[in-house]
């Protein structure tokens, strides 16, 4: 099956430019291509999941990625979605940022012997020279056409800055960039990123006169229209520091059953065949493809021994068997409880509620369990006697845990 045809099937394409033009270039040769990541923290996120996936299908195919991290770019700040500036950053943590996401990409991608590449647009945007970028580049871009973009209409409300109207400029410059050095013939990214790379392969072909293409990927929503990937703490992260295996497991574990066939297609690398078998199951058996989902998820983004701990981590409080080890867990000491030994303190030192006054609403609304009895009220109290060596399990809702540990 052809690689586009592959990505369709799954969902995932959402717009092509020169569609039967592109089915022909990758037909015809292993096809250089490129998606960007800004470093505006130091992991990926849930946002950048489904592009890295796709990258994965595509080197599968025999194609070659590039990961362009955008230590050059993001001195900028896309515009793309936002209502406000971004916060600018320092360079060293740009930098700290950079490391730890090239990092993180190795994961996915395989750099060995050349078959994927990683640059930092930094090394071509710190020495340009202003003037001679200009007279190269300036006269290839229409204002009035840049102001269409989504990404510059919304803000234009509010304010548009001159430092962000260069951000789409700095895109396209650098796949032209890419394209020079290396032979890129294809961009690809989410589809909240279309303008901007529409203008870099624009400029390409109007540069250049080559062949280049622009492909994006469908955002995941929910039933709701809503993007997936959020959780009550934030961003789904994938680094284990910020959001943990079993936190990640469990998201995908909890999904809406209307969710399961989109989510199995587009994030995990299982056959379509065993993705549809899974996503006809009903009733209670739609459990099986949610927990399959959720293995395969974790798996690629931690590893399989991880994702094992947070199978029998879940097994444990959902079922029958398992161990709470992976539990997320939280230790006090008996001085914390000598001083404030109540239950509402407990639920939001644990981070299972984000204040008092929510864990005082959530035991009032009978949404928190101590192993498994409902919380007695709003004045119950728990001493250093009343956790156990193994711990004490906190429940709020249906699907939020935390072990208590007493400290050595």
């Amino acid at each position: 099956m052809h690689i586009l045809d592959t990505l369709k099937e799954r969902g995932m394409i959402a717009q092509i430019t020169f569609e039967d033009e592109l089915y022909k270039q990758l037909e015809r040769e292993p096809t250089t291509f490129y998606v960007g990541f800004d470093p505006t923290a130091d992991s990926l996120h849930f946002g950048h999941f489904i592009p890295v996936i796709a990258m994965r299908h595509m080197q599968q195919a025999g194609h070659r990625p590039i990961a362009l991290v955008g230590g050059g770019t993001v001195q900028v700040s896309d515009p793309s979605g936002k209502t406000e500036l971004r916060k600018m950053l320092s360079l060293e943590t740009i930098a700290h940022n950079a490391g730890k996401i090239r990092n993180q990409l190795s994961r996915f991608i395989n750099f060995d012997d050349g078959k994927a590449l990683l640059v930092n647009n930094a090394d071509w945007l710190v020495p340009l020279q202003y003037l001679p970028f200009l007279r190269e580049i300036g006269p290839l871009f229409s204002v009035n056409r840049m102001l269409t973009a989504e990404a510059y209409r919304l803000r234009m409300e509010k304010g548009l800055t001159f430092l962000e109207f260069n951000y789409m400029v700095m895109q396209a410059y650098d796949y032209l960039e890419l394209f020079r050095r290396y032979g890129c013939r294809l961009q690809m990214g989410g589809d909240d990123q279309w303008s901007n790379i529409l203008a870099g392969a624009d400029l390409i072909r109007r540069k250049e006169q080559e062949a280049a293409f622009a492909c994006t990927f469908n955002l995941l929503l929910n039933a709701d229209g809503q993007k997936m990937g959020k959780t009550e703490r934030g961003a789904l992260w994938l680094d284990a520091g910020m959001t943990s295996p079993y936190e990640f497991y469990q998201y995908w574990r909890n999904i809406a059953d209307s969710d399961v066939e989109k989510t199995l297609a587009m994030l995990t690398l299982l056959p379509m065949e065993e993705v549809r078998r899974l996503s006809r199951l009903e009733g209670a058996d739609i459990n099986e493809a949610k927990s399959v989902l959720a293995f395969e998820a974790t798996k690629m983004v931690h590893g399989e021994e991880e994702a094992d701990k947070a199978q029998q981590a879940s097994a444990a409080l959902f079922s029958t068997g398992g161990s709470l080890e992976e539990v997320p867990s939280f230790a006090i000491t008996r001085a914390q409880l000598e001083e404030d030994n109540r239950l509402t303190t407990l639920l939001f030192l644990c981070g299972l509620c984000a204040s008092r006054s929510q864990a005082r609403q959530m035991v009032q609304q009978g949404a928190v369990l101590v192993n498994d009895s409902k919380a007695q009220g709003v004045d119950q109290t728990i001493s250093a006697g009343d956790i156990p060596a193994q711990g004490l399990l906190l429940r709020r809702g249906k699907k939020n845990y935390c072990r208590i540990l007493l400290a050595p």
